[in-house]
């Protein structure tokens, strides 16, 4: 298998990947580079490729997309507290419509 070569990966940890570099990609970064990240993400997270083998897997770090989470989160905070406070109500009264309908 030579470098680069994805076969070794699952669907999940492909779909996972395409899905990340769509994420950095979104936000100007460019293709080759958000590949690049995206592979390394799922790498750090899931510890590469899946072997076979009964008791070999481990626990999935999701450190990583926790953090891009949070930095996703940013934008929000930084709008004024009078926007926030409105889109709070607005989902409030949409949560108690749907839960009485």
């Amino acid at each position: 298998m030579s470098r680069g070569d994805k076969t070794a990966y699952t669907d999940k940890q492909k779909r996972k990947a395409e899905h990340i570099e769509k994420g950095y990609e979104e936000r100007g970064v460019k293709k080759e580079e958000a590949e690049r990240r995206a592979w390394a993400t799922v790498n750090k997270e899931e510890g590469g490729g899946k072997k076979s083998g009964s008791g070999r897997g481990t626990k999935d770090n999701k450190s990583a997309s926790k953090k891009g989470g949070r930095k996703g989160g940013e934008a929000s905070a930084n709008r004024p507290a009078s926007e926030r406070s409105a889109s709070a109500k607005k989902a409030a009264a949409t949560r108690k419509k749907k839960a009485s309908g």
